[in-house]
């Protein structure tokens, strides 16, 4: 549907990213130092284009040996129902250098979309350690 996924890191509007993340649940109010530090730290981005403007996104980092964090993943509502999510995230874990890899993620809302890709509920091993609100 003239929609492009591209994992050119170049290619990333970093403006249009820091737009979308500083209002979401997960990101409200990251500075933009925070997110171009993220975006250029990351091991691998991919990007959704439609008439070269970024519409998606969506980042990975590695230990570059057993697991992959995925993160910022976000397609812009009006863009939404398309299945860009999928693709995206298809593109993200399968299609990557890091396909073989365990892959995890934090959702509070698209459990479905992330189980489509294959995500699932935690182990019985998997423990997380939340970082307490300053006072």
């Amino acid at each position: 549907d003239g929609y492009d996924l591209d994992d050119d890191p170049a290619r990333i509007e970093v403006g249009a990213v820091h737009a979308f993340l500083s209002g979401s649940y997960w990101a409200e109010g990251r500075p933009r130092s925070e997110v171009e530090r993220l975006i250029s730290g990351a091991q691998r981005v991919v990007g959704v284009y439609v008439d070269g403007a970024q519409v998606g996104f969506a980042r990975a980092f590695t230990d570059d040996m057993s697991a992959v964090y995925l993160a910022d993943v976000y397609v812009l509502e009006e863009h939404r129902g398309r299945g860009l999510g999928i693709e995206l995230g298809r593109e993200m874990g399968d299609n990557g250098p890091y396909a073989h890899r365990r892959w995890m993620l934090h959702t509070r809302d698209m459990h479905r979309l992330y189980a489509k890709l294959g995500f699932g509920p935690p182990s019985e091993r998997v423990m997380e350690r939340v970082p307490k609100k300053p006072q």
